[in-house]
């Protein structure tokens, strides 16, 4: 019997829902993991209909990082100078730094969902989503430490960028876990819902993104980005020009021409 596809790829209304499905091997990353979703990064980035990405998982770990014995599309000698290791990790990985990099420019919300401990690379993976979700026995860690290395997709670069260098020491240089509600504390995650209730918690905030005004979603997150990376009076010149575009959008033109026309009135400007 053949084995389960790595990643499953659905569709709900304007929702790409991406799932790792090795639960027998606590989801632990391969190159047909990373080929699969890449594949459905791109389906999402060109997909006009599609609003929103979930990544999400089955079984009891969402994902325990890579797979150190999947050897796929990997070097037979294994790299023997720093140079060599550098471009590795660089272009080598299965994607990984490649796909990260795409996960981050799309010009639409990418949500992630932790419905158990997220470890390693599937940390990394997530530190490149816009949204971090989290059920409550949701835990985080990177082990690389333990065998005195770093955690070099994302793992430093990101980690400290999303919750500075106060708590990445704390992860990276102690080499401690965080349960779900210290991750809340960091800044790692966005919500910590209850396991109960946690798929349909996080169906309802992907739902919501979906509602939002695509063209404010895109320029949102590429002037985010931009602000966090330049002084405060550059950041203020992002706000002005990336607005100057919205601003002659006509769905801005027309709501905004509903609102005034309605205040005062029953229907609150809808």
């Amino acid at each position: 019997m053949s084995e389960a596809p790595h990643l499953l790829v659905e569709e709900h209304d304007a929702i790409l829902v991406a799932t790792l499905n090795r639960p027998d091997k606590l989801n632990a990353l391969t190159g047909q993991t990373m080929a699969l979703f890449e594949e459905a990064l791109h389906r999402f980035r060109d997909t006009p209909g599609l609003k929103v990405m979930l990544i999400r998982a089955t079984g009891r770990y969402f994902c325990s990082g890579a797979d150190l014995r999947d050897r796929s599309g990997e070097p037979e000698e294994p790299a023997r100078s720093g140079s060599a290791i550098r471009e590795k990790h660089r272009l080598k990985l299965h994607g990984m730094h490649r796909i990260y990099d795409e996960m981050e420019h799309i010009e639409k919300p990418i949500v992630v969902a932790h419905q158990g401990p997220c470890v390693g690379g599937g940390l990394e993976m997530s530190l490149s989503c816009d949204f971090r979700l989290a059920a409550k026995s949701a835990s985080y860690a990177f082990p690389e430490g333990k065998f005195g290395v770093l955690p070099a997709s994302n793992g430093v670069s990101r980690l400290a960028r999303i919750i500075g260098t106060h708590w990445t020491r704390y992860l990276i240089m102690a080499n401690l876990p965080a349960d779900a509600d210290r991750a809340y504390v960091m800044g790692l995650v966005h919500e910590v819902f209850p396991d109960e209730s946690f798929e349909e918690d996080v169906m309802t905030f992907c739902e919501h993104l979906a509602e939002q005004n695509s063209e404010q979603m895109g320029t949102a997150k590429i002037a985010i980005e931009l602000a966090h990376d330049v002084g405060l009076a550059q950041a203020r010149q992002v706000e002005r020009m990336a607005n100057s575009a919205l601003m002659l959008n006509p769905d801005y033109l027309a709501g905004m021409e509903r609102y005034i026309k309605n205040l005062g009135g029953k229907g609150k400007g809808k």
